[in-house]
Parts: C-alpha cells; sequence; structure tokens
C-alpha cells in the first residue's frame, strides 16, 4: 500500500504483477525493417536473478548459461513479437526464464532505443541507433553496410568471439541515511563495459573499470561489508560481488553454498571460484620467479593485473611488469569485429587480451593518446565527455593521429569512428603503459577526463611517458593539499588559516585555536570525496578517518570554514603560464554548497570591481607559479575584502562545457591547441572584460538530483556533491534563466499553499520571502516555531504540527504532503538544527511524494525574485510557446528567409 502511494503520486498508474524472483533475466536486442527483414542483434544474460532492476545488474553478453534450446526459443519470440507489433527500427525484449525449466515471460517490449541498446552497440560493435534511423526513413537491412567490416550488409546477425561485462556504478556512500539495498527501482549513476575473451578475464577487468580503489574479484577491507555475511549474499546490494569474494577467498564457502544463498547461476560463480584458486596459488608459491611462464600467464589470463599479483608475491607493481616482460608476457591488440573474424575488417575498435598469440592490426602509428572519463559518477559525468570528444575532434582538426582510451558505452568518446583508434579499456597505471608502447605514442593527454586521469599524470611520468600540457609535477603540487595550500603562502595569495594532518590530536588544537567549524579536505579526489565541515571535535575525528581513507597516500589539509561566503570560480586555459581566455562565474549558494550542486550564474552580477581585481589578479599568479598549459579552474571564497583561494583543478573542470556554450568558444579546443603548442592568437582574449561572460543575457546552470529513487537518503546539499545531472538555460536576465532552468529539471512553479520551516538561526531571513509569497496569492503553513516567529512578524499563515506532534485536531506537514494540498515545501536546516529527525521526515516525505523542495536560503531568495517578476509578466521567455507558434505569428517583413523556408 506504501509503495502504491508513493508511485501514484508521480504516475498516473501502477501495475501489479506476479512475482518472478530468482528467475533468470535476459534480453534481446531486434531491429525490422520495413520489408519485414528482422534480427537479432545481442542477447544479454543478467548475472544477478530477477529482482533487480537491469540498470542495477550485473550483464554478461552473449548469453553464457542458457542452453541451445533456450537461446534460440527465446530468439524465435523475439522476432515474432516484433513482427507481431509492426515495429520497424530498433527494439528491445526483457525475459524471465525458469532457471530448471523452460517456463518464460515477456517482462516488457520497448519499441525503442533503450539503456542496454547503448551497451548492445558497443558490445557488438552494430550501430543501433545508426540503423534505426535508417530503418525508420524506409531504408531496408540489406541496403546498409556493415560499419565495421565495410564489406558485408547491416542483416549480418553480429557473432561475438569474447565475453562483455557491463557492471553499474553506485555512489551510495555519499548520501546520509540511504538504503544500500538494490531491487526493481535503478539507482546506480553510471556503468563500465570490460572485454576480454573469458568471463574471468572481463570480469576482473570491470571490477577495476568501476573504480581505481578495486583492484579485482577480491574481498574489500575490513569493515567494507555492513552486516552478517549470509545476509550480504541473501540480499542484493552494492556490495553484493565482494561478499561473494569474501565468502569464496577467507571463509571457505564453496559455490554451492553461495549460489544456494544468492540464487546467482553455478556457472558464473564457478568462473569467480577459478580467480580465487589461481590467487591462492600464487599466495602460495609466493616467489614470482618460481612462477613458470605458463604459470604467470594464467593468472593474466584470469584477468589479475600486475599490481594484484605484486600483492600475491611481495613485489611491487613495477617489478611484476618487469619480470612479465622478460618471460614475453605481453598483451595482444584485439579488434571488435561483429562476425568473429569471419570476414576481413576494417576496423579501429580495439581491446586487448592475454588469451591471443599475435595482434589483430599494425601497430606503432604513433599519435596523442586521450585518456577518457570512465564510469559516469557523481561528480563526474557526460561533460568531461564533451571534453573528451571535443579535444579528439580538434586533435585530428591540426592533423593528429588520436588514440582514445574509455570503458564507458554510454559515452560518445567510445564512438569507433571519432577517433583513429578506439582501445575500450581500463584507465589504469598499467594498461595505458601497455597501449603508450603498443602504439609508440608521442605523448599523453590527462586533463580532459576528469580525476582519473590526472591521478595517473604524475606515476605515468615517472614510467617515462610524454605528458602534453601542464608538467605532471606542477599537476602534483596543485592537488597535494600541503604543497598546494605552502605554495600559494609563498606567492601572496591568500586563503583561510589551514594546517596538514600529522594525528589527530594536533587537528584538534588547530581547530580549537581557529575556531570552529573547519573543513576537511583530502587530496586527490573527485567531488568533495571524504570532504566535510566539522563543527565540533567529536565530528572531527570522525571525519579525519574518513578522509584517511579515501586518501592513503596524500596529506589531508584542515582549514578554518568561512562561514556566510560567497563562492566564485574561475574556468581557464593557460599557455605557458599565461592566461589565454577565462570565465568568473558564482554560486547562488553561499559556500558550503559543492560546486557540483551549485546553481551557477554567468555572467555574475554580485562581484565588485574590487572583487573581480582580487580574483584575476590572483588567478594570473597561480597561472604562472603553476606554469600552466591546458585548461584549469580555480574556486574562490570571497567574504567582504577577502577573496581567499580554496583549490585549482590543473584540469577540464564539470563546468568547461557550460562556459564554452555560454560564451559561444571551446575552451577545450583553445585548450589542446596550447598543450600541441599550436597558435591561438585567434582566440585570445584581448581584454579581462571578456573573463566576465555576455553582457546581453544571463546563464544559469542548475542541478538535479536522484533522491526519490536513493530511499531514505536525506534530501540536503553539502560539501560533498550529491547531484546526477545539470541542465542550462539562457535567459534576458538572472531571473529568467533561474526559472527556466528549474523548469527543465522538473520542478513545477506552485499553484496551491507552501509549506515552509527552518532552524532558528535562519528564520528571520526566511520572513521576507515568506511575505512576498503571501502577496503573490499562496497560502503559507508553517510548523509552530516557525509559524509563531511569521505571525509575530506581520505575515499570515497556518499552522501545522511536526510529525511528532501531531494529535487528532491539528494538521500535520506530512499530511499536507501526503494529501497533495501544498506544492512547494521550504525547509532550511543548518548543522545546529536541534530538530533533526522532524524536519528530515518533512524533506524525505516531500521527494518520496514528487513535491518541490527548496532547503538552501540563497536560492529560496533567488525563487521569490524569479517567481515575482514572473507574475508581473516580466519574463517571455517563460511562455510555452514552440518554434513554430513564433513562425506563426511573424509578418513577412520580420522573416529573413522564404515563408517555406526553416530559419
Amino acid at each position: 500500500k506504501s509503495m502504491a502511494a508513493k508511485a501514484l503520486s508521480v504516475a498516473p498508474q501502477i501495475l501489479v504483477e506476479r512475482s518472478m524472483l530468482g528467475w533468470k533475466e535476459v534480453e534481446y536486442e531486434v531491429v525490422r525493417d520495413a520489408a519485414d527483414n528482422c534480427i537479432t542483434v545481442c542477447n544479454m544474460e543478467n548475472f544477478d536473478p530477477m529482482g533487480v532492476h537491469t540498470g542495477d545488474s550485473i550483464v554478461i553478453s552473449p548469453s553464457q548459461t542458457l542452453s541451445n534450446d533456450e537461446y534460440h526459443m527465446l530468439r524465435t519470440t523475439a522476432v515474432r513479437v516484433v513482427r507481431h507489433l509492426g515495429i520497424v527500427g530498433e527494439c528491445n525484449i526483457q525475459y524471465s526464464l525458469h532457471p530448471y525449466s523452460m517456463e518464460y515471460s515477456i517482462i516488457e517490449v520497448n519499441a525503442r532505443l533503450s539503456r542496454s541498446s547503448a551497451l548492445a552497440s558497443k558490445a557488438t560493435g552494430y550501430p543501433l541507433a545508426f540503423v534505426a534511423a535508417k530503418l525508420s526513413l524506409g531504408i531496408t537491412l540489406p541496403e546498409i553496410k556493415n560499419a565495421i567490416t565495410k564489406s558485408t550488409q547491416a542483416c549480418f546477425e553480429p557473432s561475438l568471439d569474447y565475453v562483455v561485462t557491463k557492471v553499474p556504478r553506485w555512489d551510495l556512500s555519499k548520501f546520509q541515511g540511504v538504503s544500500t539495498e538494490i531491487g526493481s527501482a535503478m539507482k546506480s549513476v553510471g556503468e563500465v563495459m570490460a572485454i576480454g575473451r573469458t568471463m574471468e578475464e572481463s570480469f576482473q577487468k570491470a571490477l577495476r573499470m568501476i573504480d581505481p580503489s578495486v583492484k579485482g574479484f577480491e574481498p574489500r577491507a575490513e569493515g567494507y561489508l555492513k552486516y552478517d555475511l549470509k545476509q550480504e549474499l541473501k540480499q542484493p546490494s552494492d556490495r553484493r560481488v565482494y561478499a561473494i569474494a569474501e565468502a569464496m577467498y577467507n571463509q571457505g564457502m564453496t559455490v554451492d553454498d553461495v549460489h544456494e544463498l544468492t540464487r546467482i547461476d553455478k556457472w558464473f560463480l564457478s568462473r569467480l571460484y577459478n580467480i580465487v584458486q589461481q590467487s591462492k596459488f600464487m599466495e602460495d608459491t609466493k616467489d614470482l620467479s618460481k612462477f613458470t611462464t605458463p604459470e604467470l600467464r594464467k593468472s593474466k589470463q584470469l584477468g589479475f593485473s600486475d599490481k594484484q599479483i605484486g600483492e600475491r608475491v611481495e613485489l611491487k607493481e613495477r617489478d611484476v611488469r618487469a619480470v612479465r616482460v622478460e618471460k614475453g608476457i605481453a598483451p595482444k591488440v584485439k579488434q571488435i569485429d561483429t562476425l568473429a573474424a569471419e570476414y576481413p575488417a576494417q576496423t579501429n575498435y580495439l581491446y586487448l587480451t592475454y588469451h591471443a598469440d599475435e595482434n589483430d592490426i599494425k601497430t606503432g602509428g604513433k599519435g596523442a593518446v586521450v585518456l577518457g572519463s570512465g564510469a559516469y559518477r557523481i561528480g563526474s559525468s557526460v561533460e568531461f565527455d564533451w571534453c573528451s570528444v571535443s579535444c579528439i575532434r580538434t586533435l585530428r582538426e591540426l592533423g593528429y593521429r588520436t588514440i582514445m582510451m574509455n570503458y564507458n558505452p554510454e559515452t560518445v568518446s567510445t564512438d569507433y569512428d571519432e577517433c583513429d583508434q578506439l582501445y575500450f579499456e581500463e584507465l589504469s597505471h598499467e594498461r595505458v603503459l601497455d597501449v603508450y608502447e603498443i602504439e609508440n605514442a608521442d605523448g599523453v593527454i590527462v586533463s580532459v577526463g576528469g580525476q582519473i586521469p590526472n591521478n595517473l599524470a604524475l606515476p605515468l611520468h615517472k614510467s617515462g611517458v610524454n605528458i602534453f600540457g601542464t608538467h605532471p609535477d606542477m599537476i602534483d603540487s596543485a592537488e597535494d593539499r600541503n604543497k598546494f595550500s605552502a605554495l600559494m603562502d609563498s606567492i601572496g595569495v591568500e586563503q583561510a588559516p589551514w594546517r596538514d594532518l600529522t594525528d589527530p590530536e594536533s587537528a584538534i588544537e588547530f581547530s580549537n585555536k581557529v575556531g570552529y567549524p573547519v573543513l576537511v579536505r583530502p587530496s586527490y579526489v573527485l567531488s568533495g570525496a571524504a570532504m566535510n565541515v566539522a563543527y565540533d571535535d567529536e565530528q572531527l575525528r570522525y571525519f579525519l578517518g574518513m578522509a584517511a581513507d579515501v586518501s592513503q597516500e596524500h596529506p589531508v589539509v584542515i582549514s578554518k570554514f568561512i562561514m556566510g561566503a560567497k563562492e566564485i570560480e574561475l574556468d581557464a586555459v593557460a599557455q605557458d603560464g599565461e592566461i589565454i581566455v577565462a570565465a568568473i562565474h558564482e554560486h547562488v549558494e553561499n559556500a558550503g554548497v559543492h560546486s557540483g550542486d551549485a546553481t551557477l550564474l554567468l555572467p555574475s552580477e554580485s562581484l565588485s570591481s574590487y572583487t573581480r581585481n582580487r580574483v584575476i589578479d590572483n588567478s594570473r599568479k597561480i597561472a604562472r607559479a603553476l606554469n600552466i598549459t591546458g585548461p584549469f579552474n580555480i574556486q574562490y571564497i570571497v567574504k567582504e575584502d577577502q577573496c581567499m583561494v580554496i583549490e585549482c583543478n590543473l584540469r577540464a573542470s564539470r563546468s568547461v562545457p557550460f562556459v564554452s556554450k555560454t560564451l559561444r568558444l571551446d575552451f577545450i579546443e583553445t585548450a589542446t591547441k596550447a598543450m600541441m603548442n599550436e597558435s591561438t592568437e585567434d582566440v585570445k582574449f584581448t581584454s579581462t572584460d571578456q573573463w566576465l561572460g555576455p553582457d546581453n543575457y544571463t546563464a544559469v546552470k542548475a542541478p538535479m538530483f536522484s533522491f526519490t529513487r536513493l530511499a531514505g537518503a536525506d534530501p540536503v546539499l553539502g560539501v560533498e556533491m550529491a547531484s546526477t545531472g545539470e541542465v542550462a538555460c539562457f535567459g534576458e536576465d538572472k531571473h529568467e534563466a533561474f526559472l527556466k532552468a528549474m523548469l527543465s529539471t522538473g520542478f513545477k512553479l506552485p499553484k496551491k499553499d507552501i509549506l515552509v520551516s527552518s532552524c532558528p538561526t535562519l528564520v528571520h531571513k526566511l520572513t521576507p520571502v515568506a511575505y512576498q509569497l503571501t502577496q503573490l496569492g499562496y497560502t503559507i503553513w508553517a510548523p509552530k516555531a516557525t509559524y509563531d516567529h511569521l505571525v509575530e512578524k506581520g505575515v499570515e499563515c497556518k499552522q501545522a504540527a511536526m510529525p511528532s506532534e501531531e494529535t487528532a485536531q491539528d494538521v500535520d506537514a506530512c499530511s499536507l504532503i501526503h494529501d497533495g494540498s501544498v506544492d512547494l515545501v521550504i525547509n532550511l536546516p543548518t548543522a545546529k538544527s536541534t530538530d533533526v529527525k522532524n524536519n528530515y521526515i518533512i524533506r524525505r516525505a516531500a521527494v518520496d511524494f514528487g513535491v518541490p523542495l527548496l532547503t538552501n536560503l540563497q536560492l529560496v531568495e533567488l525563487f521569490s525574485e524569479s517567481i515575482t517578476k514572473y507574475f508581473q509578466g516580466g519574463m517571455i521567455g517563460l511562455r510555452p510557446n514552440s518554434l513554430f507558434d513564433y513562425y506563426r505569428q511573424e509578418k513577412s517583413t520580420d522573416t529573413w528567409t522564404g515563408p517555406k523556408e526553416f530559419h
């Protein structure tokens, strides 16, 4: 009943079906043309049985556990269904299959490209969207050429001589109170795809791709699993694959034992057990010199990295590599050719494997290697893929041979026609070095793919790899919090009082000296991982432990947290330490909200000429001190006459696409030219006034969140990033652009009542906003403390009881949300809020029942200003007219093309 109530609050109907828990889940991708030619392009099998959303399941392609009869039964059914429905184009069909009989059910048919279609396209090399578009235009399959072989037709069903493993990426640890169980509602924020000749090789690769801290199929650190092992195995969660590793490695559980608890097919589990057996062999042998060449090759064929092998034989990664190379064990380059080598292929779509004796292609063609962003995650999404693609395209225009490395099936950078050579491979030190040597590359670009490539700059440099752009030592000086803070002191750039962590006691002493709150900041992390604001000694001890876990090899810095300050960012490109182009933008929210979760304004409207010049001067000092060549981002805290640097990232930031599109200047194109030592005179800004952005319109970038799918998560913002997407809109001024951006995220303007509540320290600032909303005709509801203050200040409102205070006579806040009486919830907490539980319940209820929620004072103030202007009729840009509505309203004198032409 509870699930149905929440579902019906955001959807007009629900479907109640028989449960298929424990059955196998299988998918087929099918294409059909107008002439009734129909083929299955790819079939995929979920590692997890039914009960887990396919987006949250590990997926193997082609299917490994189906019998020949089962495979053809489902394939024949798929073709019959697609023909019966008359689908022309691409279609995805999902089945549940009983594990011990031939009984099956169709779960759903998507007569469109789905999430799985991207995976199927990359897994097979068959461009489903490209083919589907042609089929929709009436072109038939025999008329379309196979884009890989360039000699056969698209009516051939792909044949795979490799195994593909897709593993989802979750970021549930970033949310307070969230349930880590996975089920029928998708929670993952990204995925990776690994290619190998066996499941073992592919599976271990995929786990390492998920996060650099994961070494492969092996147990995680002690304390990683939250519950009893049997509970972890029985209940699907983001940790279950590591619970299986713990069971097999350390608890002596057999394949049958694990199958009994997980219902995962025994064939899959037996492949994982092979990995465990080889790991134990290496640990028992210990001495790598005693390994025969076939024994070491077997470890590589089972997907073990040099680092994994080194840990088992007590050697460093580079020493294992040296022994391996000496024994002549090296990965070979293989092609994704769609037809399992039955026909010659002219393809640049490549992967590396140890199950081969020769390369499929000629190698050593030199060129520039571009490292992509890896899995989409909180803090690293399509923004960095845009940067990678822009970099590749610029390199090709400049005449360079391009080599792309990435493993995300959802990206444009992993389209094989974007570059000269595409390696669908790990972004690890070992694998980048392999490709660099195989291709005899001229150098590597690490600054357009986000944090993962940036972290590889120094290790690759130490291994003799040429890094294009800013020198790796300078990247280290910016990423290492201690070195960076010391550098800022040496060049006279103001920053908040800081100290590097040596031990908890000295950290507490420092924090009491400068006064709480303080900011705990680990090095070499993305999206503010383990970054926290501590308000007392107890919190500080806890946060220091978290920071030490994610930044084990690099220092953790503590700095004074400045309350009530604005945050300003600069995105720029420099060449040899001199800034070529730049953009200054501000956050709507005060400092304390991660830049990825903040609402950005360009141009900044609150920047004084004094602050602007401080930002410009400091940025020039930093660019020269680090001798930057390429893209970079600097964040500042501004309060009164203080302009303090927070950090500098010597790579493209997630806001680079936003500023590039706002200024109509591709920052990455400029950065690529600078890194390749090409002329940038044609785009170089001649005046710092150009740093401030456009003068005839405003752009706003707003975050999008997935709290509705994260049961239990508290939807409040902090210094660690939580958003999973973003939108950007233009407007005549900031109010129009802001409302457009909010509406684009799915926010609905309120039509009825509004529920407001605030902690005591902010209620006096909420009062003018609440009054303004009543002037617009809204009825305001508020809990007792907020209600009393508003009434005292002359604001009309109604009282609603807190969830824990409800009585038979009172209207309680949650009921107003549940029954749809309010269209907007404003809830303003702070770190010192006392009624934590009640306010959390209100926020969570708003999210669960699809009611728009605002939890930041500055955002609420801007919303109030904007909606007031909207009601006064001052925003023509929000009128819901289509382009064709404008055409009909035009006079012939207004048009500059013919009446029937598009313009």
